[in-house]
């Protein structure tokens, strides 16, 4: 093997685990103008290069950043793949006196979330574009409240079950993150999904589950071409939350509670 193929061998050995798929999604004429006109309010200059979603070097996401970007110190809450942007726009709406930040990678989301947040002159709410593992890593101790995760992408072959987002490497960097008492929320309708989340989160240092509901899940994981085996593998019973009335009814969301899927709902504070 020469030294390049090797050099190349190991640069892809070496290559993070994404929890999603680059795709160029092509705006629309109306996405296009959000992106034109509220690019320059909403969008963050974190990004190495044109078209990259890692982050530049030598950026910090410290308080010192929030005050300059949000021009307060209120408690910052990070959306990890706002989709279209429902859920945190809402929020933000809501909640003049907190600062939201939404992390998403696809260019169409990206652009539906500036113009939801810029048809209602919304100063609270920022984007950033880049991959959310990167950016937490350059997020100063203790600058978050709360991260929110809902409905990512399931991954539901088993064969990509290490792409889930949800994962101990993220789940250190967001409780370093985070405040004393903070939370990470996440949902998922996806009942192997769940089972993932527990497997994680349940016995990951620096965090409680502060669930308060019993539910019962498969002890084994199911893929895409076994799903319908989980009723019959073993169960036991497992912590989890009430909803979290702070989280809209997307329509995302809706669709999933019309195809009869059970939404799991999980709260874990940073102790």
């Amino acid at each position: 093997m020469g030294a390049m193929q090797e050099s190349n061998t190991e640069q892809l050995r070496n290559r993070p685990v994404l929890s999603f798929v680059r795709r160029s999604g092509r705006l629309d004429a109306r996405l296009q103008r959000a992106w034109d006109r509220y690019a320059g309010e909403y969008l963050l200059d974190v990004n190495a290069g044109e078209g990259s979603l890692d982050v530049r070097p030598g950026v910090t996401i410290d308080g010192g950043y929030v005050c300059r970007t949000w021009g307060n110190d209120n408690p910052l809450i990070v959306e990890i793949g706002t989709g279209q942007g429902e859920n945190i726009v809402a929020a933000a709406a809501a909640h003049p006196d907190m600062n939201f930040l939404a992390l998403e990678v696809y260019d169409p989301g990206v652009a539906h979330t500036m113009l939801l947040a810029g048809k209602q002159g919304l100063g609270n709410l920022r984007i950033a574009q880049v991959n959310a593992p990167e950016l937490f890593k350059v997020m100063a101790d203790g600058v978050v409240a709360e991260v929110w995760t809902y409905f990512p992408d399931p991954w539901p072959k088993m064969r990509h079950h290490k792409r889930r987002i949800v994962q101990p490497a993220l789940a250190g960097e967001i409780r370093r993150a985070l405040v004393p008492g903070g939370l990470w929320r996440i949902a998922t309708d996806i009942e192997d999904y769940a089972l993932h989340v527990h497997e994680v989160m349940d016995a990951m240092p620096g965090f409680e589950n502060v669930g308060g509901l019993t539910v019962s899940l498969p002890t084994e994981h199911v893929g895409k071409g076994n799903a319908d085996e989980a009723a019959g593998l073993p169960h036991a019973d497992f912590v989890e939350s009430p909803r979290f009335e702070g989280r809209v009814l997307t329509n995302f969301e809706r669709k999933g509670l019309q195809a009869g899927r059970v939404i799991h709902d999980f709260a874990y504070r940073a102790v």
